[in-house]
């Protein structure tokens, strides 16, 4: 659980979905990180009372036509570590200039309530990927995705550094902004 207070002042508070290993699970299967949040927040919120939130982000490389984009976490198959898919993704990449890396990681964050969506609201934040991991911190493509601005990976940041400027940092300020304009 959190409670926290936003700058705009709006208090809110976060719990677990009680229960969640023993609902019915989603099938993320929809084309955009937009339609698989707010399918799984339409889901689980005809299953329990309140607001529920959901997000779906991944890493999205342009030179690769998108991917690993919406597939981020079954890249290199269902069951494959962060570390096979790092190494799929590197391979992938082999040969390609630092333009050919750029790279965006996307988050979508969706807000619903009895099957009703609220809110739908998507971030991204920029950067490259590396020849080489570096970096222990972060998951996922962490070690490989540079931010430019800091000269570290993601994976060389503290959390609080993180935060501030990812993807799901930044997703999760516009959702709290949102519901403060809405309210």
């Amino acid at each position: 659980m959190l409670a926290r207070t936003t700058e705009t002042g709006l208090q809110v508070q976060f719990d677990l979905l009680a229960g969640f290993d023993s609902l019915p699970s989603f099938e993320e299967n929809a084309p955009t990180f937009g339609e698989n949040a707010l399918g799984k927040a339409l889901h689980y919120s005809r299953l329990h009372e309140g607001y529920v939130f959901a997000d779906d982000s991944g890493l999205v490389v342009p030179a690769l036509g998108g991917a690993p984009g919406v597939h981020s976490a079954r890249y290199s198959g269902i069951h494959a570590s962060s570390a096979e898919r790092i190494a799929k993704l590197l391979r992938e990449l082999q040969g390609k200039t630092s333009e050919e890396r750029a790279a965006h990681f996307v988050c979508a964050i969706a807000l619903a309530r009895a099957g009703r969506a609220i809110a739908v609201v998507t971030d991204r934040v920029d950067g490259e990927i590396l020849k080489a991991v570096q970096g222990d911190g972060g998951f996922g493509y962490d070690p490989v995705f540079y931010f430019p601005p800091w000269k570290k990976t993601f994976a060389e940041m503290t959390a609080m550094e993180k935060n501030q400027h990812s993807h799901r940092g930044k997703a999760f300020r516009r959702l709290l902004s949102s519901l403060s304009a809405m309210l």
